[in-house]
């Protein structure tokens, strides 16, 4: 079985945050903090009888986020002093700034699952060969204390993604497989495991604006049952081409570059074909640096490849 892995990018200018500027504290009544509190309430009541969703990158989103988060937090006896949605999900965190065309590494994290306890290491799936150290050393990106103390080692992820630069569907590597490593991978899908990166230390998501919901990773693949497939048995295929959003934020007024503020992925299987055959392409030859990402049917720079039950891997 023949696994070519691609990658589409796609980047987003995301609407400006309003982030409260400091202001002369004034003394403001009681009664007056539970009217501003009731429009709210009232503003955001509106926002979700529209169908308004709370996982989206724009700006009502964020702020509806916002609101429900600090809503949960003052909940209880002992309430925190307030601060900004970027204070309660990342404290201690320093926003990084990119340049146009700088090269954001990602870095892979453990391939898990929430039916079973065993992780496996992301580069233990038959995937594209890891970076070189000397690219790694260059890219080296702090470890939380967590990751100290469990003595994970980051490590690179065999993607590009250079700064406000579009990327049409992008060949990486072909990878064989069969035998063992086939069945191992089909017990992978059917325990529902999933692919974790980060970028810029925020972590991969897989967002549905229809059914408002966001979830970290992607899946490695998924099952059809007989009903779906018309067969005996269930049949399980492969997720090879992954679609890359990113959300940045630019305020020329407040800092220089962009931010990176949303790292969304949408996994496809797709069976593709290379025209001529694949003889000359093994697992360590990244398509991309080599320059041999032509001729791969269904893959080409302006096309964005769909999940098609008819091309499924």
């Amino acid at each position: 079985m023949t696994i070519i892995f691609q990658v589409l990018l796609v980047l987003f200018a995301a609407a400006p945050i309003c982030s409260a500027s400091p202001k002369s504290k004034e003394k403001v009544s009681y009664q007056e903090r539970k009217r501003i509190e009731r429009e709210k309430a009232i503003k955001f009541e509106n926002l979700k009888a529209a169908g308004q969703d709370d996982v989206s990158m724009t700006k009502e989103a964020a702020e509806l986020r916002s609101y429900e988060l600090r809503k949960k937090k003052k909940k209880g006896l002992f309430r925190r002093k307030e601060a900004s949605l970027a204070q309660v999900l990342f404290p201690g965190v320093s926003p990084e700034e990119y340049s146009d065309n700088e090269p954001i590494p990602a870095f892979v994290e453990l391939v898990d699952s929430e039916k079973t306890q065993l992780p496996f290491q992301y580069y233990d799936l038959p995937t594209c060969e890891e970076p070189h150290d000397a690219i790694q050393r260059r890219f080296r990106q702090r470890k939380n204390l967590g990751s100290r103390l469990m003595g994970y080692k980051l490590r690179m992820s065999p993607y590009s993604f250079p700064t406000k630069v579009d990327k049409g569907c992008t060949p990486l590597c072909v990878v064989e497989i069969g035998g063992k490593k086939l069945r191992w991978l089909r017990k992978l899908v059917d325990r529902q495991y999933r692919v974790h990166l980060t970028l810029d230390q925020l972590p991969l998501l897989m967002r549905s604006r229809e059914l408002n919901y966001a979830v970290r990773g992607y899946p490695v693949g998924f099952k059809a049952p007989p009903t779906f497939t018309g067969l005996q048995e269930d049949e399980f295929y492969l997720y090879n081409h992954i679609k890359f959003t990113i959300t940045y934020r630019e305020e020329p007024n407040e800092f220089e570059g962009v931010r990176i503020i949303g790292f969304d992925a949408h996994p496809v299987s797709i069976d593709y074909m290379k025209d001529g055959g694949m003889k000359s392409m093994t697992q360590d030859t990244n398509l991309e640096a080599a320059g041999k990402t032509d001729g791969f049917s269904g893959c080409k720079a302006d096309s964005s490849p769909i999940n098609d039950p008819e091309s499924y891997l």
